[in-house]
């Protein structure tokens, strides 16, 4: 299982669980206040007299669901899916009882029936919050037909007129229907972002360990290189000095030969990079050939040109080996060849004031309707090419890119077409996408120098 594909699953299980019981317990007693306030009011100042037995029963209902979750769950308790649905379910029904036993639609509080359903929208998947919609439209169409209705101290009934009620159900049932699926789209839009922005994170985190990792392995080998040194010239004159014990020259020469083989293992290890100060600047195709590098056997033919615009400088400018730099390319360099038919095209090219990157490849292209998207975390696959590795093929890469690129200060664009490319008529045509990086010279041109190397700390 990938990284991302497994970031996705523990997303889609802990998203279930994000609702705290006491959040849930605080809104339920701001309600039973409100309840309270709306029937005390009701009395004293507007005279109605509603059934005060039934109507306590059904508000302690609440009161008593409310302490008996205080005290039989700890404080930190999150609800499961289907437990914040039953909760949400009961509020509901409690809700809907206490409208019916106070005039039903002619109730201006009605419409609270849309809170629990956009909670439900909001921190629930589609099918909670599906039966809870379809709930609330049956409570909100049944307390139309079966209602106590409102009545003073003069015996005089309070009701709408019934083309008024009518509008009213029809209202409460259209804004059940919109709020439903206007939070819940807004809230799965958030979330894939938190999920892909989350990812976009991890990638460079790892990114950045493996600088890290490839400096320290440098950095030893370097150090360790002079006493690798002396043990091989040491060893090379024992050899000479035990030409007459030929057991002891063996020796002599088993330890020269391992020190040989520890000089190549330090060296293959440092090989990702070193903690030089010249190493964190390089070349700009140097960084870019980096970037592509594992992506160079993988059946596809990666070209690559050096473009120096007219006036500017003919030599390529240093640029900085920042992992979001990196790691970026590589994955826009992945995307055009997983898409590619056969070949790649990289243009790198730099004025006195830009450093930019071009790659095209000459696969089918984005969709028109991709091309809107591009950027965008879990955007499908182009057209009927595979889905990419590790990616689900949700454009969750191309994302990543966007993201860190853009973080460096990178204005990027996507396209397709025929762009400029090496002018070998019996290449291939780079008719496909074509990516283009941008940045300015200043942001990531390297202002480091040669010199000294930091002393190595334990």
């Amino acid at each position: 299982m990938t990284e991302t594909t497994g970031l996705g699953i523990v997303a889609q299980q802990s998203r279930s669980q994000w609702v705290r019981l006491r959040t849930l317990i605080w809104l339920r007693w701001v309600a039973i206040a409100g309840q309270i306030v709306a029937l005390g009011a009701a009395w004293m100042y507007f005279d109605l007299r509603p059934p005060l037995g039934p109507i306590f029963m059904t508000i302690g209902s609440a009161v008593i669901a409310n302490l008996a979750a205080i005290f039989l769950f700890p404080r930190n308790t999150r609800l499961t899916e289907s437990g914040a649905m039953l909760w949400l379910l009961f509020d509901l029904v409690q809700l809907s009882v206490l409208l019916a036993l106070t005039g039903g639609l002619n109730n201006p509080f009605a419409l609270l029936v849309l809170a629990p359903v956009t909670i439900a929208a909001t921190a629930l998947r589609l099918q909670p919050t599906l039966i809870l919609a379809l709930s609330a439209g049956a409570l909100v169409t049944a307390m139309g037909f079966v209602n106590l209705p409102l009545v003073d101290v003069s015996g005089t009934v309070h009701a709408l007129p019934e083309m008024f009620r009518f509008g009213f159900w029809v209202a409460i049932v259209i804004g059940i229907a919109f709020l439903s699926v206007y939070a819940s789209r807004v809230t799965s839009e958030i979330n894939l972002m938190s999920d892909a922005l989350l990812a976009t994170q991890m990638a460079l985190t790892r990114e950045q360990k493996l600088t890290d990792l490839g400096g320290v392995v440098a950095a030893y080998a370097h150090e360790l290189g002079t006493p690798l040194a002396t043990i091989k010239l040491v060893s090379a004159e024992l050899l000479d000095d035990l030409a007459d014990h030929p057991d002891l020259q063996e020796d002599a020469a088993l330890i020269r030969a391992q020190a040989d083989r520890c000089r190549d293992i330090l060296q293959s290890m440092g090989r990702v990079g070193k903690d030089d100060r010249q190493m964190h600047g390089a070349p700009f195709a140097a960084v870019v050939s980096e970037a592509a590098e594992p992506h160079q056997d993988r059946g596809k033919t990666l070209l690559f040109e050096l473009i120096p615009t007219d006036g500017a400088d003919p030599r390529q400018p240093m640029v900085q080996r920042r992992p979001e730099i990196i790691h970026g390319l590589r994955n826009l360099v992945q995307n055009a060849v997983d898409f590619a038919a056969s070949t790649v095209w990289i243009e790198l090219y730099w004025s006195d004031s830009q450093i930019g990157v071009r790659i095209m490849d000459d696969g089918q292209g984005f969709t028109p309707q991709a091309l809107e998207r591009i950027g965008d975390p879990f955007l499908r696959h182009r057209r009927n090419e595979p889905q990419r590795p590790g990616y689900e093929g949700m454009g969750l890469g191309l994302f990543i890119a966007k993201t860190l690129l853009e973080r460096t200060g990178a204005d990027l664009s996507f396209a397709n077409g025929r762009a400029r490319a090496f002018d070998d008529p019996a290449s291939a045509s780079p008719s496909g996408a074509v990516i283009e990086v941008i940045w300015p010279r200043a942001n990531i041109e390297s202002a480091s120098a040669t010199g000294e190397n930091a002393p190595l700390r334990p």
